[in-house]
């Protein structure tokens, strides 16, 4: 579990880099929608090298008809996250914009935990958690009212 704790954790470290290379890369094309589209094209070229790389099967036929509709949001909620970060990364800062995110991703993630849904194990509410995520927001306050 620890090791899992720590590759989260360097994920994260990750995270304010990839909005402050997009939003340079903003700086140089003009426009948050093309800096996107050029970070998940690099991505999914990435993507398609490690695939050919690894000798991964293709999935099994049909399975775009078993799909679910809703299953196809990942890209979308992604692609929102990327843009608006390119967007907000300049104007927030580093700090700021990922302590922001942070606690969204906590109260979403209550909410999501606490009914069970999109494959979470369900996990009710507690006072501690709900404690946990306010400390989440008094941080960013904390932050962001230097």
């Amino acid at each position: 579990m620890t090791s899992f704790l720590l590759f989260a954790v360097l994920v994260g470290l990750a995270l304010p880099l990839q909005a402050g290379i997009n939003s340079q890369l903003r700086t140089h094309i003009g426009h948050p929608l093309w800096a996107a589209f050029i970070s998940f094209s690099v991505g999914t070229c990435a993507l398609a090298f490690m695939l050919a790389l690894s000798r991964v099967g293709l999935p099994a036929a049909g399975w775009i008809g078993r799909v679910p509709y809703w299953h196809w949001t990942g890209g979308l909620l992604g692609a929102t996250f990327v843009t608006s970060a390119v967007v907000l990364a300049p104007r927030l800062g580093a700090a700021t914009l990922v302590a922001a995110v942070v606690a969204g991703q906590m109260v979403g993630s209550l909410l999501l935990d606490h009914y069970g849904v999109v494959g979470y194990p369900q996990h009710s509410l507690s006072i501690e958690r709900v404690i946990g995520v306010m400390l989440v927001m008094t941080g960013v306050a904390l932050i962001q009212y230097r």
